[in-house]
Order: structure tokens, then C-alpha cells, then sequence
């Protein structure tokens, strides 16, 4: 028989005592992390709380339209993370639209497929289903791509001598950012590679634990866990896949030279006392 653990806010404040700790912690040792734990807090938990009235009206609501918007607006935003993440930005719409259209791509292509052959709701778009196997798959997605995109950025800028000397070498550009396109592929992939290695050993995953609390066979917890780690692991795949050469194509060109001018300028710190 399942059951449904119902929390209180007396319950939340009182977990929210280990942060607390925490800011004390940071505090005492002079780490200055204090105000940021607490503004990050704050932030989550009124982004959480709006959510979920966001949620409730759109689950009643059930319009598929409605979905489909909420997916695109998830999507940006997370694009935006991507963006902001950039130590090296590439300039112009080019620096957000590579590391979003790729992560909206792969995340939109997995889960349509997930939707309408694995989990089969009834409608196949059900925003109860849908949206929150979509932000599973973004969020993962969003962490590969902006590290493959930083990682490639970063490392063209430090061996740009490098990149150089093996294009007048007479190597094409492909073969010339092979070594730092590869450099950026391995960064994107690691995090999920690591979490698939630690899953059920080191950690229970937050979606396995859920369904374990509110009642569901953990036998069936499992095998929805494993379903969306799958997912995510190859929508985070082709994701990274696509912003690291989409990010390869901009930086260089179709007479292979390396075009790190399109990269954004950075602005010059002020020296200036106080």
C-alpha cells in the first residue's frame, strides 16, 4: 500500500538549521560565503515555491500549447546559464544560441522519443510527465555543455600558438583543433560519467528517492531511475556533441585559420582605488 509523506514548513525550517551551521562555520573561519548561502537560499526556495504554483495551474490547465511554451522558457534559460558560465564568450548571438539550440536539440529529441515509447502517458504531452522528465534532461544537459564550451574556449586561447603552427603546418582546421576539440568533449561528458559510476553505491538519486518515500516498489524506483539516466546521458551526449563542434566551426573558418576574434572582448579591470 503506498503512502504519501506530507511535510509541514515547520519541517523545512527545521532542515534548514544544517545551512545555518553552515553560514556559522563560514562565519568563524572568515570564508566569506555566509551572505551567498543565504541569498542562494532565499533564491531557492522562492523560485521552489513558485514553481509550484506555476505547476498546479498548469497541470489543471493541461494544454498543450501551454506545455510546449513552458519547455521553450526552461530551455532559454538554461541557455542562459550556459552563456553566463563562459569564461571566454563567443561574441554576438552565436555565444548563446550554440550552447542552447544544441541543448534544446538533444533535450527535445530524447525526451519526445522517451515520452511516446517508454512512458507512453495518456496524452503522450501530459505536462505532469513531460515537463519534469524535460527538466531532468536540460538541467544535466545545460552542466555538460557549458563545460565543454569553457573548456574548448579556454584552451584555444592558451595554445593558440599551438593551433597556429599546425594550421601553417598545412593541417586543416579539424585536424588542427582535434587535440582541444577532444579536450572539450572529455570535460563535457565527465559529469555524467561520474554520476552513472557513484549511482546506487555512493548516492540514491534524488528521482529513485522520491518514489521510494511516496510508496513506489523500489524495484519500480529503479527501473524508472535507470530509464532517466539513460535518457540523460545520451541527450547530455549529443548536447555536448553539438556545442563543441558548432563552438569549433565559429572559431576557425572555411580557409582554416583560427578566428579567436569572434570571441568576446573581455573588459579591462579597473585599477583604480576603492
Amino acid at each position: 500500500m503506498s503512502s504519501y509523506l506530507s511535510l509541514s514548513y515547520f519541517d523545512l525550517a527545521l532542515a534548514s538549521i544544517f545551512l545555518l551551521i553552515n553560514g556559522l562555520i563560514s562565519i568563524a573561519f572568515k570564508l566569506g560565503l555566509a551572505k551567498k548561502l543565504l541569498i542562494v537560499s532565499v533564491r531557492m526556495v522562492v523560485q521552489l515555491l513558485l514553481v509550484g504554483l506555476l505547476l498546479t495551474w498548469i497541470f489543471a490547465v493541461s494544454s498543450p500549447w501551454l506545455t510546449a511554451l513552458i519547455a521553450v522558457a526552461m530551455g532559454l534559460f538554461a541557455g542562459r546559464e550556459i552563456w553566463a558560465r563562459q569564461e571566454r564568450k563567443i561574441a554576438g548571438i552565436w555565444g548563446f544560441g550554440i550552447g542552447t539550440s544544441a541543448m534544446m536539440f538533444a533535450g527535445m529529441f530524447v525526451a519526445l522519443i522517451a515520452l511516446n515509447t517508454q512512458i507512453q502517458p495518456d496524452p503522450w504531452w501530459s505536462p505532469r510527465f513531460a515537463l519534469p522528465l524535460f527538466g531532468m534532461i536540460l538541467g544535466n544537459t545545460m552542466t555538460g555543455v557549458s563545460l565543454a564550451l569553457d573548456t574548448l574556449t579556454s584552451t584555444l586561447v592558451r595554445e593558440r600558438p599551438a593551433v597556429e603552427a599546425r594550421l601553417l603546418l598545412g593541417m586543416t582546421r579539424w585536424q588542427a583543433m582535434a587535440p582541444f576539440t577532444r579536450a572539450g568533449l572529455r570535460s563535457g561528458f565527465m559529469p555524467i560519467i561520474n554520476a552513472m559510476a557513484a549511482m546506487g553505491i555512493v548516492a540514491l538519486p534524488g528521482m529513485m528517492t522520491g518514489q521510494i518515500l511516496s510508496g513506489v516498489a523500489p524495484q519500480e524506483a529503479v527501473k524508472y531511475q535507470i530509464l532517466v539516466m539513460f535518457l540523460i546521458g545520451g541527450a547530455t551526449g549529443l548536447g555536448v556533441i553539438g556545442a563543441t563542434f558548432g563552438a569549433t566551426m565559429r572559431l576557425t573558418d572555411e580557409r582554416h585559420r583560427l578566428r579567436l576574434d569572434r570571441l568576446r572582448r573581455e573588459e579591462p579591470k579597473s585599477t583604480s582605488p576603492g
